[in-house]
């Protein structure tokens, strides 16, 4: 790390280095970014886990959990469950599945998850 890395870092927000923290983390698995996914196509995401919620839909119990990888979010929806075993907050995962719009955000519905280690 030179100088200027190092007065970057320091001029920089506190967003501003988790959103390159992050984009460093996922950079080397030959993921697709979250800002460049495309609705309706296949894709394979990974990123942190910044939101967990049990939400209902259609009447149905679903566990949504929003993913952030730094350079956007994406929501992927678990319908039938309340909670999946071993997901919590910043934890990382990859999502395997076809992304749509909803209200304006990416919902991955009942994507393939891996887990990564801490």
């Amino acid at each position: 790390m030179g100088l200027r890395d190092l007065g970057k870092r320091l001029r920089a927000s506190i967003d501003e280095l988790d959103d390159q923290r992050l984009q460093d983390r996922f950079a080397g698995l030959g993921l697709t970014t979250m800002g460049e996914m495309t609705p309706r196509t296949p894709v394979r995401v990974g990123g942190e886990i910044t939101r967990m919620r049990v939400a209902p839909r259609s009447g149905v119990q679903a566990f949504e959990i929003t993913v952030d990888d730094g350079t956007g979010t994406a929501v992927a929806v678990f319908t039938g469950r309340r909670q999946l075993a071993g997901v919590e907050h910043n934890r990382a995962v990859v999502l395997e599945g076809v992304a749509r719009t909803e209200r304006g955000r990416l919902v991955m519905l009942k994507p393939a998850y891996t887990l990564l280690p801490h």
